[in-house]
């Protein structure tokens, strides 16, 4: 009998500790190492200034199109000197900054589906995406995964949860700046960096015009990914739709101090499949610059 229990105890170990794993993983993440990145509510020029600047909106699954306008840009002999990100933006941002190119983004993309980049987990803090796995695999593939040290200048935007404004990455750990501007409320967990979380740029400034303003850039090209106004079936949920209006009273108020906006049409709803994404990003370049107006 005492052997049965005995038995019983040791078959309940493991669950035991499968369960204080899990809990484990649902402690908030707060990242304090030395090269934390720092948060700025404003920027000061940099110098020297850029001349032109390229500005990536948020739009989950439909960020794929930036590397399509990133295509264009190159084909078209245009050149930028800087790229501020939010969300997805952040995420194509870091790689350009790094040295890529467009083709090489898009490579790249395909060698990132929802599985690589995203751990998911029932027992995730304040989400069902932890976000390890998308810091690893940015910083992996990163040669210099800090910020000021890239051969290119990059601004990651995200938001701080306690009051809902804007700050913005220009130096620091560039996966922790991507996987904070990339946390999507009730999706991701909240990033803590020294102690103070931050969540999505989406809901602070889905397309930070002004971060590349402050930074002094002569010419700031938009892009902008969300939904076209007026496109919403007539099904659309009106939770969606009062979404959609919030957003854009943060986005047109940005778009207005850009000198060149490029805003393409593609469809109301969207959906994470390698087949979406590449028609995104081929349905940019086909179209060029006729999905842009100054």
């Amino acid at each position: 009998m005492n052997s049965n229990k005995t038995t019983a105890r040791l078959f309940r170990l493991p669950s035991l500790a499968l369960v204080l794993a899990n809990l484990a993983a649902c402690s908030h993440f707060n990242y304090t190492q030395s090269d934390s990145p720092q948060p700025l509510t404003a920027l000061q020029a940099m110098e020297p200034p850029p001349k032109v600047a390229l500005v990536l909106g948020s739009g989950g699954p439909r960020g794929y199109a930036h590397i399509g306008v990133m295509r264009v840009l190159e084909e078209a002999g245009i050149d930028y000197d800087l790229v501020v990100g939010s969300s997805v933006g952040s995420l194509i941002g870091a790689f350009w900054a790094q040295g890529y190119g467009a083709e090489q983004i898009d490579e790249l993309s395909k060698h990132g589906d929802v599985f690589t980049v995203f751990d998911f987990s029932l027992f995730a803090d304040r989400g069902w995406i932890r976000g390890q796995r998308l810091q690893d695999f940015v910083n992996d593939r990163l040669n210099t995964p800090q910020i000021e040290a890239m051969p290119r200048k990059f601004i990651a935007v995200a938001t701080r949860i306690q009051d809902k404004q804007p700050v913005f990455f220009r130096s620091g750990n560039a996966g922790v700046a991507v996987r904070a501007s990339s946390a999507v409320s009730k999706i991701f967990s909240p990033v803590g960096i020294q102690g103070v979380e931050y969540e999505d740029g989406d809901e602070s400034l889905p397309v930070a015009v002004r971060a590349a303003r402050q930074a002094g850039a002569t010419f700031v090209i938009a892009v902008d990914v969300t939904p076209v106004p007026g496109t919403e079936p007539a099904d659309t949920s009106t939770t969606k739709r009062e979404r959609e209006a919030k957003r854009r009273q943060r986005i047109d108020p940005e778009l207005a101090q850009a000198d060149f906006v490029i805003h393409p049409d593609m469809g109301y709803n969207t959906w994470p499949t390698q087949s979406f994404l590449t028609k995104q990003d081929r349905s940019v370049s086909m179209k060029r610059a006729g999905c842009c107006r100054p």
